[in-house]
């Protein structure tokens, strides 16, 4: 029987509920993951941000390095031209000395300054020793000498004949503003040379450089925005159709034959669009006449089976009756009626098989429900399978701390899978202990069938429940199985919304797990008893004691639902780790 695992469709997307926030991360992320058209425009968006971003980043120092040196520049022209003005009216003046003429001199020359250089603010401080007939410093501010920088007035006073800039934040009523202070020596006659500053208002320039910042940041954001819907608008013409694509590719995966997809146009899509219904029409023919290829099948079989039963049963009572003379026969007649006795037992038992088989293939297999409890049942197959454990030298063990408490099965199918189970085990298990667990919990009760024999490799384990297959063809069979008992015990525990698992490892042995569930439902929990034995090992069951003979076992109450327990000694009540 192939194994047994049906695929499962792709399931649709559900919605996302928005509602809470603290789910938002988790809803992204899921989001991220399953939506093509969320991750281009989330990429697009960013990419766009950055480079909107850089760009205004960039346009924004270079326009504030522009308006910054064309001012700098009118400045210092500015106050060049003032400086050299004022300078001029100095020398052509003739003060002889006086005082008041000197005082009155520097007054003249403030005034040039200040109509021809058009400065917020001026200032002037003499440079050198005092000296009596030298006019006074004098400033239009008295805070701007507080911002003039040590280094500035150095310069200055260094360098007679060269211009010097500073950028400073000038002092208003309302706070300050951004300013430049142009600094150089003004020559006066008879008395010497004077630090002249000249402090120059930006705050012109800084609104204009906020208003180009602003719109430059306004025309940023409507242009990432406008990119995004641009991208989202192209996106959903494409992502569209894939998503129809994807839709109707998961519900034929599902089984739904007879599902298209819609084809619009001539372009790429609508190639897809014809060649993947072109790919289903082909799909949907191919397995319509696999379906009726394997309903011929299975009819065949079903007929051949049923039509056999009747030559065969005629064949199994000669073949009885032969066998039963074979003491007066010579030793090789009577060698001959063994193995036909012998071979039509097995031929009867294949076709007992093949008969379960193409019931399970047409669907037409019932469960006869009764309330039975699994650790009896398990008991039960072990003492009616005990001759044979005997002759392999095996020991069966019995482990049940649960499973006592009825649960609606068809007892005839479950003891079937259990005497394959445990035939199979005592078959291979290499004369090592045996271990029989079960176990139950609230939503399930599970059998599990552990022996150490030689094991199985994964790929083996991937085709244990395939029909007429074995690990090892050549190994010597007693037990006369048909290949076909695990692919049946597969369909038992399945018909009974159940699960047979396996876990195998060479050297290591193998495990069965059967597990059905309590109510006649579906499975919804993990198994009492896990697939995956852990760390276990053939010397750690050796410390389990035998289990007692049936006829010898008494029964007490069961603490776990009222049902009756055989009673073991303290060895036996243990489970191998």
């Amino acid at each position: 029987m192939a194994s047994a695992t049906a695929g499962s469709a792709t399931s649709r997307p559900t919605l996302i509920d928005w509602r809470d926030w603290r789910a938002w991360p988790d809803n992204l992320a899921r989001l991220w993951r399953r939506s093509l058209r969320f991750r281009t425009i989330l990429i697009t968006l960013t990419l766009t941000a950055l480079a909107v971003l850089i760009a205004c980043v960039w346009m924004a120092l270079a326009i504030q390095n522009d308006l910054f040196g064309s001012r700098l520049r009118q400045v210092q022209a500015a106050a060049q031209r003032a400086t050299a003005t004022a300078q001029a009216t100095l020398d052509n003046a003739a003060p002889q000395g006086d005082s008041v003429q000197l005082q009155g001199l520097m007054d003249s020359v403030r005034g040039i300054i200040a109509q021809q250089s058009s400065s917020d603010v001026l200032a002037a401080f003499r440079i050198g020793p005092p000296v009596a007939n030298a006019p006074q410093d004098w400033t239009t501010d008295p805070r701007f000498e507080e911002i003039l920088s040590a280094d500035l007035r150095d310069q200055v006073r260094r360098d007679e004949n060269q211009q010097w800039w500073q950028s400073v934040a000038l002092p208003t009523e309302n706070g300050t503003v951004p300013g430049i202070v142009v600094g150089q020596q003004l020559q006066v006659p008879e008395v010497g040379a004077y630090e002249l500053y000249l402090a120059y208002d930006l705050g012109d320039a800084s609104q204009t450089l906020g208003f180009v910042l602003g719109t430059l940041w306004i025309v940023g954001v409507g242009l990432v925005l406008l990119i995004s819907g641009i991208a989202w608008f192209v996106l959903r013409s494409v992502t569209t159709p894939i998503g129809e694509a994807a839709d109707t590719s998961a519900r034929l995966a599902a089984g739904e034959l007879g599902v298209r997809l819609p084809v619009r146009g001539e372009d790429e899509l609508a190639t897809l669009g014809r060649s993947f219904n072109a790919m289903a029409d082909s799909i949907e023919s191919q397995i319509k006449e696999l379906a009726d290829l394997s309903l011929v099948q299975q009819r065949f079989v079903s007929d051949v089976s049923h039509e056999l039963r009747t030559p065969l049963t005629t064949i199994r009572l000669a073949a009885d009756m032969i066998n039963d003379q074979r003491d007066d026969f010579d030793p090789a007649t009577a060698r001959a009626a063994e193995l036909l006795n012998a071979q039509v037992q097995r031929f009867e038992t294949l076709l007992t098989d093949l008969l379960e088989i193409s019931r399970y293939d047409a669907g037409s297999v019932q469960l006869e429900l009764e309330a039975t409890s699994l650790a009896h049942l398990a008991e039960d197959v072990i003492a009616s399978m005990q001759q044979l454990a005997d002759q392999h030298g095996t020991d069966v063990r019995l482990v049940a701390p649960g499973g006592y408490s009825p649960v609606d099965m068809d007892p005839r199918r479950v003891r079937r899978v259990v005497r394959n189970l445990l035939g199979n085990a005592i078959e291979h298990g290499e004369g090592r202990p045996i271990v029989v667990t079960v176990d139950s919990n609230q939503q399930a009760v599970a059998l599990g069938v552990r022996d150490y024999g030689l094991g199985m490799t994964t790929q083996d384990v991937e085709r244990v429940f395939d029909r007429f297959w074995r690990a090892d063809p050549s190994r010597k069979r007693t037990i006369g199985g048909t290949g076909l008992g695990l692919s049946i015990a597969l369909g038992d525990a399945r018909l009974h919304g159940g699960e047979l698992s396996v876990w195998s490892e060479p050297g290591r042995g193998t495990n069965f797990v059967l597990t059905l569930p309590r109510r006649g439902t579906r499975l919804t929990g993990p198994s009492p008893i896990p697939t995956d034995p852990g760390d276990d090992s053939a010397s750690a069951v050796d410390a389990l004691g035998r289990t007692q003979p049936i006829d010898v076992l008494r029964s007490e109450p069961d603490p776990r639902g009222g049902a009756t327990h055989p009673t073991r000694d303290a060895a036996a009540r243990g489970t191998a780790k």
